[in-house]
């Protein structure tokens, strides 16, 4: 979910491959500089190989510009690349920032596809998570109240889905830098 100020970014732990589960513990959310994070579903391999090169192309950036690579500018590099290695490549990542404009949520699919969104969801469980996230979003929502929504619309898939499971990570950006939530070290009331 993108707001004017932050980000929140959240992920299951569960990795499947159909239907066995490969990993109970799989990092879904990865960082790609302190302003800027993404999220993974597809192929694991396709998409950590993406993943790490827009930590590259981030890092050349800054060099070059001395100052972070702009979200819109890191979602263009994922479309690009993933244009570029299709159909060999199965990933679909949300990118999540806080830069000049603000806080910036785009998804980009593995056919290259961008689109800017406010909340979305992608992976097996997105049906259940995007539900939730379309009944409850509002625009002006605080930190705690947004990541308290990403929380919930995560476990609804997790109760659904036999995709998802293991537990929720969250990840707040903000202007200060990017901070890890673990779901279950929240108090939800």
């Amino acid at each position: 979910m993108a707001f004017k100020d932050f980000v929140v970014l959240a992920a299951d732990r569960r990795a499947t491959s159909g239907f066995f589960i490969s990993h109970k513990k799989a990092k879904k959310i990865l960082m790609i500089d302190d302003h800027l994070a993404a999220t993974i579903s597809g192929y694991v391999g396709d998409a950590q190989w993406l993943v790490d090169r827009l930590k590259m192309y981030a890092a050349m950036y800054k060099v070059t510009n001395n100052e972070p690579i702009p979200v819109k500018a890191a979602a263009n590099v994922a479309s690009m690349t993933l244009y570029a290695n299709r159909p060999l490549m199965i990933a679909h990542v949300l990118l999540g920032g806080v830069d000049r404009e603000g806080g910036g949520l785009y998804s980009v699919d593995w056919l290259g596809t961008i689109t800017k969104e406010s909340y979305t969801a992608t992976g097996s469980g997105s049906p259940f998570a995007i539900s939730m996230l379309e009944s409850e979003y509002r625009s002006g929502m605080t930190e705690k109240e947004a990541v308290k929504l990403a929380v919930k619309a995560v476990r609804s898939a997790l109760r659904r889905d036999p995709g998802s499971g293991e537990g929720v990570d969250v990840v707040v950006v903000t202007k200060e830098g990017y901070r890890t939530i673990r779901g279950e070290d929240l108090a939800l009331g």
